[in-house]
């Protein structure tokens, strides 16, 4: 599509982009939603960390081949044409693999869906959002202004960071790929602000091509530490059923950083530099600044409760007490065509005849035995 836009100015280039956009967060919403279903809830950090990592090979070949293909002084149209087609051409590869990994596995089974915004509202991972779009931000600037400040500097390629960051952020996943089911998620997430906030200060120490590598080696120990860790804190905290609304939400948190955070850098260094002030330097400690007050408040900000907490404490408030299975509407397993599942006398809804309800929804993390009584299964 991009091959007939022959204006920046034009409607087309602005509707491929949303068209892009929506692509990339279906691949990225569905297959983190594909893995985080086939493992227990403390692995899922480390399963989503694997998975980036494979996107993280791509960054390195794509860097590269970019600066192969626009390297020359004055970039030619059939330049830019070649790395629209390139990027087209590795974009149709996965389509196969795609196939062969979802083939023979069940269609979805078809049950009754309850009102997204009470699952929001219900399992809503609380401020995790707000550092979700502060990870979004920072992650995106050396996509969007790494060109220009490299300008700055007389530098012509950019390729070093973008390859050694892959290269790190690889190398860590690798290494710390069993981690999160031996430590919480918030300390890791933690750790990954604090990463974030001095890689973004190592740019400031940037003077020459080679120094590249210093950011892009910060910039890979957060990627592979921060970003797994936020959507693992996020999408764990829903049902397995529902861990697909989780996974969007997180990703829409990560976006909204990128929507709101890159044109706020933008005039920052636009407004820095009508004023004689150093516009890069001034941004990069503004956004590190911005990380460690979010890093703080994610600190001291109490979390919510576990998914498994707050599924047992709705499930007594519908059942005036009672556990689930005790009540007077059966798990949903037991539910037949012509079965009364209306819960009297203290429901907080209207529950139609069979239909589903979170509170009956137990997550790989409980069990409910043919006697109705709640155990732990063996992904504790």
């Amino acid at each position: 599509g991009h091959l007939a836009i022959s204006s920046y100015a034009g409607w087309g280039i602005y509707f491929l982009r949303i068209v892009f956009a929506c692509g990339m967060a279906g691949i990225f919403g569905s297959s983190i939603t594909f893995i985080s279903n086939r493992v227990p809830t403390n692995r899922v950090a480390e399963l989503v960390g694997m998975l980036g990592t494979a996107g993280y090979l791509g960054m390195m070949v794509g860097a590269q081949l970019g600066d192969f293909l626009c390297s020359t002084a004055e970039i030619q149209q059939w330049q830019v044409y070649g790395m629209f087609v390139a990027a087209g051409f590795f974009s149709i590869m996965p389509i196969p693999f795609v196939w062969l990994a979802t083939s023979g596995l069940p269609r979805p089974q078809r049950r009754p869906r309850p009102s997204m915004f009470r699952l929001l509202q219900h399992y809503n991972p609380g401020i995790v959002i707000g550092v979700g779009i502060i990870t979004g931000l920072g992650l995106a600037l050396p996509e969007v202004f790494l060109r220009t400040f490299a300008i700055t500097l007389d530098m012509p390629r950019i390729a070093l960071f973008f390859t050694t960051y892959a290269i790190t952020t690889i190398a860590t996943r690798v290494l710390i790929r069993g981690l999160s089911e031996r430590m919480p998620l918030k300390p890791m997430i933690l750790c990954g602000m604090g990463c974030l906030a001095a890689s973004m200060m190592s740019f400031i120490l940037v003077k020459s091509y080679w120094q590249l590598i210093i950011p892009g080696i910060g910039f890979g120990i957060t990627q592979a530490v921060l970003a797994p860790s936020v959507i693992a804190a996020a999408t764990t905290n829903f049902p397995a059923r529902f861990r697909g609304l989780g996974t969007t939400l997180v990703l829409a948190s990560f976006d909204l950083g990128y929507l709101v955070g890159v044109p706020a850098a933008g005039a920052m260094l636009h407004f820095s530099a009508r004023a004689g002030l150093p516009a890069y330097p001034i941004l990069f400690a503004t956004m590190a600044v911005i990380i460690v007050f979010v890093g703080v408040l994610y600190a001291v900000v109490p979390g919510r409760q576990s998914t498994r907490k707050r599924t047992q404490d709705w499930a007594k408030l519908l059942t005036g007490g009672e556990s689930p299975a005790t009540s007077q509407c059966p798990l949903p397993t037991q539910c037949s065509a012509t079965a009364d599942c209306t819960l009297e006398p203290k429901s907080i809804d209207p529950i139609e005849p069979c239909a589903y309800h979170p509170a009956l929804e137990f997550d790989e993390t409980l069990s409910i035995d043919a006697r109705g009584t709640a155990g732990k299964t063996e992904t504790e």
